[in-house]
Order: C-alpha cells, then sequence, then structure tokens
C-alpha cells in the first residue's frame, strides 16, 4: 500500500528532461526521451536491458557529460549543465549503481566519508567523523560501529551503507540501479521500507528493477523504456497496476506464463553428491556445509533456495573443482561412477559445469569479445596442436550466437558493452561448449529483465529435454517454482527439506526453512 499522507497527484516536478537523445558511434542509445520526476515520489524506471535506463540516469548525473547528448535537464525548475558527477552530487544528485562503490578493506565511516570529511585545520577530525557517521547509519537502521570494515558486512548492508555515503552529500535525489539485485527478501522489504521512510521525508527516489512485484509496492509512478524510447508512464495512484501491463509495454508483446511450460520427461540418476562437507577458507573452524548429499536425475531440474548465507553457493562452488573451501570431504559420481572433481579442469572433463553468480567479475573477461569468451572454458575445442584456430574460434561462436539469440552487431563486439541479458547468454554458451551432463546454474536470471528471463528459462527447459541435469540456485522462490521439477532447501550448510514442483509455494519453501531455524 502507497502512503496516503504523500499520494497527491499533483506534486511540482523536481526532474524535467526533454528530448534527451544519446548515440555511441552508429548505435542511438535514446532517442528524444522525456521523463519527468515529481519532488517526494519514488519513481520507478523499467524497461529491457539495453532500453536506455543506465544511459539516461548517467546522462542525468553527469557519467556523460553536457555536450556529449541532445537535449536539456532541469533540476528545481533550472537548466542544468553538469560537466561530471561532482557537479550534479552538489545540487543533492546521488547516484548508487549496482555494483557497489565501497573499499572493502576501510571501515564504515571511511567509505562514508572518503572525499569529503569533516575536518580542522586541513586535518581530519575523527571524532566529528564518529559521531556523524552513527547518525547516518541510526537514519538507515544499521547499529553496526563506524569503525567496523566493509568486508565484514554482509551485501544488504554495504547497500545500506552506501544510502547513509548519499545522506552524508544532502541528497534530494536518490538514484538506485538494481538495489535489491542481490539481496535477500528480508534485506529487499527492508530497503523498500527505508524508501517509503525517505519519501516521508520528501527526499525523491528513482528505481529501477527489474522486479515488478518491488515495483509496484513502492512506486509512485513508473515510466516504461523500450528500445530507447519513452512508451509511457503508468501512475499508480490512479489504481493498481498489473504486472503484465509493465511487461507488456517493456517488451511489446504478450508473455502468455512468465515461465516457458514444459513436459518433463527424467531418466536415470546421473549426478550424485554424498556426504559433502566444506570449511571456510579462511576460518578454518567455520563449517560452511555440513554432510549434505543430493541426486539429480537426467532430464530433471532441481532447484535450491535458502535464505543469503545458507551455503548454497559455498556448496556449488566446492563441489565444481573445489573452486572454494578447505578440508573439503565427501564423494561425486555421475553416471553412477566416482568422479575426480578436485580442480576444475578435472570437473570440466568429468562433465560439470558452473555458472557464476557474478558474471562480471567471476563468468566473463568484460574487455574481450564474445568470440574468445565462448571458448575461453575450453580451448582445445578451437585448436590444432596446441595452436588456436581463428576461424574455427569464430564459427564456435557465432554458432552459439545464433542458438543463443545474443543480440550484438557480431562475434567481435566486447562483451563489456552488451545487456546484462546477452552477457547471461554469452557464460551460458562458454558452459555449453565444454559438453557438460551436469549444469549448475547460480542465480541464472539476477539483473536481467522480464523478456531475457523467458529466453534463459526456455534455455534451461532445452537442456534438461536434451537430457542434460540441471541445478538451478536463485533467491528468487517464485523463480524455482515457475522452473524446478524439486526444490531443495538449504539453511546454515544444510538441506533442511525437499518440496515435489507440483507442491511448492513460497509458503512451503520458507516453512522449512523457518521450521529448521527455530530448532
Amino acid at each position: 500500500m502507497l502512503d496516503p499522507v504523500l499520494s497527491a497527484a499533483e506534486k511540482p516536478p523536481i526532474l524535467e528532461m526533454r528530448g534527451i537523445s544519446k548515440s555511441f558511434g552508429a548505435v542511438k542509445a535514446l532517442s528524444d526521451v522525456s521523463f519527468t520526476v515529481k519532488e517526494g515520489e519514488i519513481h520507478a524506471l523499467v524497461g529491457e536491458n539495453g532500453a536506455g535506463k543506465s544511459t539516461l540516469m548517467k546522462v542525468l548525473s553527469g557519467v556523460y557529460p553536457y555536450g556529449s547528448y541532445e537535449g536539456s535537464i532541469l533540476f528545481s525548475g533550472e537548466e542544468r549543465h553538469f560537466r561530471d558527477i561532482n557537479d550534479s552530487e552538489k545540487l543533492g544528485i546521488i547516484i548508487i549503481h549496482q555494483e557497489l562503490a565501497l573499499i572493502p578493506l576501510m571501515s564504515i565511516a571511511e567509505n562514508i566519508f572518503l572525499a569529503n570529511g569533516p575536518s580542522k585545520f586541513g586535518v581530519i577530525d575523527r571524532d566529528a567523523r564518529y559521531l556523524r557517521t552513527k547518525e547516518l547509519l541510526a537514519k538507515v537502521g544499521l547499529s553496526e560501529a563506524p569503525e567496523t570494515l566493509i568486508t565484514n558486512l554482509g551485501v544488504g548492508k554495504q547497500q545500506l551503507v552506501e544510502i547513509a555515503k548519499a545522506l552524508s552529500k544532502d541528497v534530494r535525489l536518490l538514484i538506485l540501479d538494481e538495489p535489491t539485485a542481490s539481496l535477500n527478501e528480508t534485506d529487499s522489504a527492508a530497503l523498500l521500507e527505508l524508501l517509503k521512510e525517505f519519501r516521508r521525508h520528501g527526499i525523491t527516489s528513482i528505481m529501477i528493477s527489474h522486479k515488478l512485484n518491488e515495483i509496484t509496492e513502492v512506486a509512485d509512478r513508473i515510466t516504461v523504456l523500450r528500445d530507447g524510447k519513452t512508451v509511457g508512464t503508468l501512475d499508480c495512484h490512479e489504481g493498481p497496476v498489473d504486472e503484465d501491463e509493465i511487461v507488456r509495454r517493456m517488451v511489446d508483446r504478450d508473455l502468455e506464463s512468465r515461465y516457458p511450460a514444459r513436459v518433463s520427461k527424467i531418466g536415470d540418476v546421473i549426478f550424485e553428491v554424498e556426504n559433502w562437507s566444506v570449511y571456510h577458507p579462511q576460518h578454518s573452524s567455520r563449517q560452511m556445509v555440513k554432510n549434505v548429499s543430493m541426486k539429480v536425475r537426467a532430464g530433471e531440474v532441481v532447484g535450491i533456495s535458502g535464505l543469503m548465507g545458507a551455503g548454497r553457493t559455498e556448496f556449488a562452488m566446492s563441489v565444481f573443482g573445489r573452486a572454494y573451501g578447505r578440508d573439503i570431504t565427501g564423494t561425486v559420481k555421475i553416471h553412477g561412477k566416482e568422479a575426480d572433481t578436485s580442480d576444475v579442469h578435472k570437473a570440466i572433463k568429468a562433465g560439470l559445469a558452473y555458472v557464476t553468480e557474478d558474471r562480471k567479475h567471476l563468468g566473463l573477461i568484460l574487455a574481450e569479445d564474445i568470440r574468445k569468451n565462448v571458448s575461453l572454458a575450453h580451448l582445445g575445442g578451437v585448436s590444432t596442436r596446441g595452436v588456436i584456430d581463428d576461424i574455427s574460434e569464430m564459427r564456435v561462436a557465432q554458432e552459439f550466437r545464433t542458438r543463443m539469440r545474443i543480440r550484438s552487431h557480431n562475434v567481435y563486439q566486447e562483451t563489456g558493452k552488451l545487456s546484462g541479458g546477452n552477457q547471461q547468454k554469452v557464460v551460458l554458451s562458454k558452459w555449453l561448449f565444454t559438453g557438460p551432463d551436469i549444469l549448475i546454474l547460480d542465480e541464472p536470471t539476477r539483473g536481467i529483465d522480464v523478456g531475457a528471463k523467458y529466453e534463459i528459462y526456455s534455455i534451461i527447459n532445452e537442456l534438461a529435454d536434451a537430457g542434460k541435469a540441471v541445478v538451478v540456485i536463485s533467491s528468487e522462490m517464485p523463480e524455482l517454482i515457475g522452473t524446478c521439477d524439486r526444490i531443495m532447501v538449504m539453511h546454515e550448510g544444510e538441506f533442511v527439506g525437499e518440496v515435489a514442483g507440483d507442491e511448492a509455494t513460497q509458503e512451503n519453501i520458507m516453512r522449512a526453512i523457518m521450521r529448521r531455524k527455530g530448532r
């Protein structure tokens, strides 16, 4: 429910962007976009990956300076010419990117006041910084001490530190790019409540998100971009906004179901993990995975659900070539025979593939082109006598570009310049080229839009139909319910429940977690 106190339709605009166009060479990222935000509202900006959302916000914040785009920006009724991000921040326009800009080995206080800390006679006033940090942390609901290192905080709390940092700059317009993409449901709910609280205090927010249920919960208005153009703005105060209507505007077509139908054809067990235990790589007494076992059959999609910190990623990475952890014990069997997965190369050779949750840092080389990323995990497949065959590499990349429907100019396009959904398809292509029998997909649709999600779900179905064993780790329970034949529930390093796909509900999954939590 929207806050009725601040739901008045007629508020003055704090921001007007008129006729914004932005090109990168021959590619037009924005075409005559107009965008108005009213003072004190939460305004959602939605669209498919590549629709122009982030580009528009970079124009607003000065990342793309005045003169590099066409059109005009009015803030508080005056036309503004931002030369860089410092110019926009001076007026209280603060952007928080999806990749948090915090320094892990510095304290909360040091991060908040990295460039603008209180000082006396040119020397940092540590006492004043400490007290001011305490005040800011209280505003965002954090009880941590100001000297706590960022590396010791979870992602949800780091997000709150970023917001506290924004508050330290006297924020008037807060821009959040996918603020809940890496958060569990509890932390996401807390962040949304904080945005509502800011609204009650007159702070304006622009929220970019692919989680439409969160958008419809908090937004006053929703602007949709498609292919670099403004499609329209929906006013949430004029009546309930249907998620399907947002989807139709975003993708210009009906998605009859968010999850493509599949008739399961489940065969014999081809992947088994028995009595698997893993300890933390630095803290040797901390057990992350506790004697767990699981089986996956050919043609089966098995989900792993759990709260953040449950041990899902640690389990997956440790199985895949012991890429995480120490003192690992247990057995992996593939096609009924014990498999050596003691390093990544051996795991790949055994028929195992792992698609990481962090595609930008661990899944791809963003500065390289599609061609080199696709062949990266199986260079032997494009080599002759140890020398890479450029023609063979190009042909393989082109085959996957077509098969996976990767939207790009060609296979020589830099991967970092693709949208999130297309980057994810490149990661999947890389691992499919290794010819695996078992694929573990960790948060496969994180940070991508509903249209690209549908395509990823279709690929998962195709893999299962081809007889692969597929494991999907996801923080989005509707995603697991919509795609999986079976869901295993993990909590504090253990499997605490299992739900058949046709019986799965969010309530059943949470009941298994909470029952174990309250032992």
